[in-house]
């Protein structure tokens, strides 16, 4: 989407005209790249000028084409261009090259035309993809094809180095690959992403409080020092830190899993007979499930990866459940269950559901398949109806985490369920899946250092499901390259002043933008406040804002210059008993009068 703002000598009033992007020729030419960019670009001519940049010119209405600028008189040009995808010149001769031409090209050796499969892997894994992804395994595959033909003696397949013939034909899902490099996954930035994660999972490891489950022996005797934290987005990107290999048992996070797959299987009608949607403390009742049924689907939940079963644990629980036992027969006499309903089974199954053993990496990819429609991110297999998935997120919103969840969903507003093991699942909808795990609890049953993270996590980035995706601009949006959130700040605040939109300046002013933003050319809101006459919008940046008043942009041209130029007086005379009021530059009040002492006195090395 392109917008031109044009204005004519004599006119004050911006003429808007919203164009196809093919229309500017000429026009910033340099923009080819692989981020998005946005220009809010000013030009001028002058008649006898030798310069022959192209200009827009509209020859007819409707119609914008190139034009030279020798002979013309003055004219402004303001051009707003968000360009989401790659631009390629109709001459550019890599255009017609084969993706994996342009991939060996990237990561080859200059000297050798070799390419490092390590450094090349490598590249992939800051994208977030693992050598270990299923989508990959072809692809690693004819790697250890090529090591195993080569007859190379030690080493593996990631220390050989392949030319371009040998890399075309080892090379697996182009789509994928190309997609991760081009940033196009849903965290764009995904390496500065897991900065953040690596900072709030430190910060959370100093939380001492809590204590282990103890009603179950077996919970009894967790480490309270483990902690770690897995996260798995929708497009199959991961990142682990902590102790994510150490298997714990699901406990109530198995709830959601159970919930799903019993809505899947037995169908919406069936299940919310007896199982309500208020969080009103009742089980999940879908027991009445076959249970090869239930660990075949949460297989396929966690995309293959770890799960197994504790049966210790399984066990332990059974024999210290006499409120379950009690609960059970409450509810049987209250006709909770299906006829013929055999109990003693159910409560069986439900214990061996909650003895499922997994890890944060497994988990995380459980939650990345219920933010992501009920598809795994990594398998690519469809497990669960979106509809299912919709009711499950729906209850995790409202009671997932025990007496908590009232607060939790005010705070943190995220779909959760937290079990007494110290684990929790949090799912980001459409974005990614997140698992916890810390067994010291809180005095409401939720991991201490889970809630802190939570709330850590939606403190930095706009993940609450109530947070303003366009305005909240305190909140980072790790879904946005970075280019584009700034460059988006850049056009809404520079279109606000060049129109006079005083309102909208103070809504941007209000939400914390930087009201100094400058876009490619360095002009800020004060040039165009100042080129349009708009005092209004010019005092408010001076006084309210407290903006310098005299940036110079790419041609040297100061706000005044640009009210000077279009004969805006008040505006010309504002700035300059402005300027009369400013100290001299590098001199503030705090400054100094005294003369500055030798140079002996103030150097830091010996005499």
């Amino acid at each position: 989407m392109s917008i031109v703002t044009r204005c004519m000598p004599g006119k004050s009033n911006a003429i808007l005209k919203k164009i196809p992007s093919s229309n500017f020729h000429g026009v910033n030419n340099n923009t080819r790249g692989s981020t998005n960019y946005l220009r809010c670009s000013k030009f001028y001519s002058s008649t006898g000028s030798s310069d022959s940049k192209s200009w827009i010119k509209r020859e007819k209405p409707g119609i914008v084409k190139p034009f030279s600028t020798i002979n013309h008189g003055w004219k402004r040009n303001y051009t707003f261009i968000h360009d989401p995808s790659y631009i390629h010149s109709a001459n550019d001769p890599d255009h017609s090259k084969k993706t994996e031409d342009v991939l060996f090209e990237m990561f080859k050796d200059e000297e050798k035309d070799i390419i490092h499969v390590g450094k090349f892997l490598a590249a992939l894994r800051n994208t977030g993809l693992r050598k270990n992804d299923p989508r990959l395994a072809d692809f690693m595959e004819n790697l250890k094809n090529v090591h195993r033909k080569s007859g190379m003696e030690g080493g593996s397949p990631e220390t050989q180095k392949l030319d371009l013939d040998t890399f075309r034909h080892s090379i697996f899902n182009l789509i994928l690959i190309s997609k991760a490099f081009r940033h196009n996954f849903i965290i764009p930035d995904f390496q500065n992403f897991c900065k953040y994660i690596e900072e709030f999972y430190w910060k959370c490891k100093s939380n001492t409080e809590g204590k282990v489950a103890s009603y179950i022996p077996q919970l009894a005797r967790m480490n309270p020092d483990y902690w770690g934290v897995s996260v798995c987005t929708i497009d199959g990107q991961r990142f682990s830190i902590g102790d994510v290999t150490v298997p714990f048992t699901l406990q109530s996070c198995s709830k959601p899993l159970t919930y799903g797959i019993a809505l899947e299987q037995l169908g919406q009608d069936v299940v919310h007979g007896y199982v309500g949607q208020e969080p009103s403390g009742r089980n999940f009742n879908e027991l009445v499930l076959d249970y090869n049924i239930y660990v075949v689907n949460v297989l396929r939940l966690a995309g293959g990866e770890y799960l197994g079963f504790n049966n210790s644990v399984f066990l332990s629980e059974r024999e210290s459940a006499d409120r379950n036992y009690a609960l059970g027969f409450y509810m049987r006499e209250n006709k909770c269950y299906p006829e013929k309903t055999n109990l003693k089974e159910c409560m069986d199954f439900y214990f061996q559901c909650c003895a499922m053993e997994a890890n944060c990496e497994s988990m995380s990819v459980m939650a990345a398949t219920l933010a992501n429609g009920g598809i795994c991110p990594i398998t690519e297999e469809k497990v669960l109806r979106p509809d299912s998935i919709r009711d499950v997120l729906s209850l995790m919103h409202s009671c997932g985490m025990y007496d908590y969840s009232g607060q939790f969903a005010f705070k943190v507003g995220l779909p959760a369920k937290s079990g007494v093991c110290g684990g929790m699942l949090v799912v980001i909808p459409n974005t990614m899946g997140i698992c916890s795990w810390s067994p010291p609890l809180d005095h409401m049953g939720n991991s201490c250092r889970g809630v802190q993270f939570c709330e850590e996590l939606v403190r930095v980035f706009n993940f609450h499901r109530y947070d303003n995706l366009k305005h909240a601009t305190n909140k980072l949006d790790p879904r946005r390259h970075k280019y584009e959130t700034k460059g988006l700040s850049i056009v809404n605040l520079l279109f606000s002043a060049a129109s006079g939109d005083l309102s909208a300046m103070r809504r941007h002013r209000l939400s914390g933008m930087d009201m100094t933003l400058a876009d490619y050319d360095g002009r800020t809101a004060l040039h165009l406040a100042a080129a349009e006459g708009h005092l209004d919008i010019v005092t408010f940046l001076l006084e309210q804002c407290a903006v310098p008043h005299h940036p110079k942009d790419r041609w040297g041209n100061s706000p005044l210059d640009e009210a000077m130029r279009f004969r805006h007086v008040q505006v010309v005379t504002y700035l300059k008993e402005w300027a009369k009021q400013q100290p001299p530059p590098g001199l503030d009040e705090s400054s100094s009068c005294e003369p500055p002492r030798p140079v002996e006195e103030t150097s830091p090395l010996p005499s």
